[in-house]
């Protein structure tokens, strides 16, 4: 395993384990999942994975308990990261649900606690007010924002007066957009971008497609895996597929390569098994070429799917069966 070249008080791991899955019926993974959630997280600390990133609104903290039971005795030793899913996030109930996750997690701490989406309304101001109370008591260790644009992640950290360590987005080689400037400032700032969604919810796992579509209704309410784009990205699977072989490797161990080549990036991807576990986490020991790297680069920019407005009645047929 590697981890990220910053001064943090515990390693971060440049792949953690993202649990959404955990205690959540939309993934699909059936009524003994919850077995293997806990099979899963030990297996990521026998490999070295430090970060283990939940929420509260994941399962409604059934995620939390999850993960928290799982770790067990090491949770003291690993980076407990939790999100606030921020619904009226004034001060005083920032504090409340730190509290309440905690004591899901069963954490005295939690290590990295982050705002799970910018409220419109309500100003990073006073969340982050609350967010500096719980630090100053212990209760959280570093501050983080997730689905934040540059400007507004910047702001937040004026308003806490301390480093936002961390935005976690959606980033995968499908979902480009922090290459654009969140990235650059993570690397020139000592910060860091936590990648959900990496893998682009298995479409660059190369195991779909369009006589093959998945199942679950998370996947089936991604236009990504329409048909139609399940069919556009033919020639991107084939060059996933192909930089795998050269390494002995698989299309998604590659495409999470392709995102830790960024020295301040972290993969978060989830997993319904202990070998995904496993492949997840070798991906961080894959060290890709210049021109692997480039012919990656090519073939992402080059997949042009159809999404937005333009998805909308093609999902609805999908999901209708009209």
């Amino acid at each position: 395993m590697r981890y990220v070249p910053l001064d943090t008080p515990k390693p971060i791991s440049k792949i953690g384990l993202g649990t959404w899955q955990f205690g959540s019926r939309e993934w699909g993974y059936g009524p003994d999942y919850e077995q293997r959630a806990a099979q899963i997280v030990r297996r990521a600390l026998d490999l070295g994975v430090t970060l283990f990133d939940t929420a509260e609104i994941y399962g409604f903290g059934r995620s939390e308990r999850i993960l928290g039971a799982a770790l067990g005795d090491d949770r003291a030793k690993v980076v407990v990261a939790s999100k606030i899913f921020p619904v009226l996030p004034l001060a005083p109930v920032v504090q409340q649900r730190a509290v309440a996750s905690a004591a899901r997690l069963g954490v005295a701490g939690i290590d990295l606690y982050q705002v799970h989406q910018p409220n419109p309304v309500v100003a990073d101001t006073t969340t982050m007010r609350g967010m500096r109370a719980l630090q100053d008591v212990g209760l959280v260790g570093e501050v983080g924002v997730s689905n934040y644009g540059l400007r507004r992640w910047r702001f937040a950290e004026a308003a806490l007066g301390r480093r936002v360590l961390s935005n976690q987005v959606r980033y995968s080689m499908i979902d480009r957009g922090p290459e654009k400037d969140l990235i650059p400032y993570a690397q020139q700032a000592g910060r860091i971008v936590i990648a959900y969604s990496p893998l682009g919810q298995g479409f660059l796992s190369g195991r779909y497609d369009a006589r093959n579509p998945p199942a679950g209704a998370v996947r089936r309410a991604n236009p990504y895996f329409l048909p139609e784009n399940l069919e556009r990205g033919t020639e991107l699977i084939a060059t996933l597929r192909e930089v795998a072989d050269a390494h002995d490797a698989t299309p998604s161990q590659i495409a999470l390569a392709y995102l830790l080549r960024h020295p301040n990036v972290v993969a978060i991807p989830g997993a319904s098994g202990v070998e995904q576990m496993e492949r997840n986490a070798a991906a961080a020991e894959i060290d890709l070429a210049d021109d692997e790297y480039a012919a990656l680069v090519t073939a992402a920019h080059a997949f042009r799917p159809l999404t937005g407005l333009a998805a909308v009645p093609k999902l609805i047929r999908a999901r209708t069966g009209r």
